[in-house]
């Protein structure tokens, strides 16, 4: 897959959170904001946006060096 394609991707779906508190993120408001449900969304909002035959194996967040979550499926 093209990286800058993919990036963008990403970058749109970050976006939403930019100077955002995820309590006001409508799927957060439903479901707790830990890190694991973060790496769960981003998981799930970039897997239907990939090239045919590309796969997603997994989201890592990093709250801080040390402390991060993954999702896979």
């Amino acid at each position: 897959m093209n990286f800058q394609k993919l990036k963008a991707i990403i970058d749109n779906i970050v976006a939403e959170f930019d100077n955002e508190v995820l309590n006001n993120v409508h799927y957060f408001q439903q479901n707790n904001p830990s890190a694991e449900n973060v790496a769960r969304y981003i998981f799930e909002k970039i897997e239907p946006k990939l090239s045919k035959g590309v796969r997603l194996e997994n989201v890592r967040v990093v709250e801080e060096p040390g402390c991060s979550a993954k999702f896979s499926k």
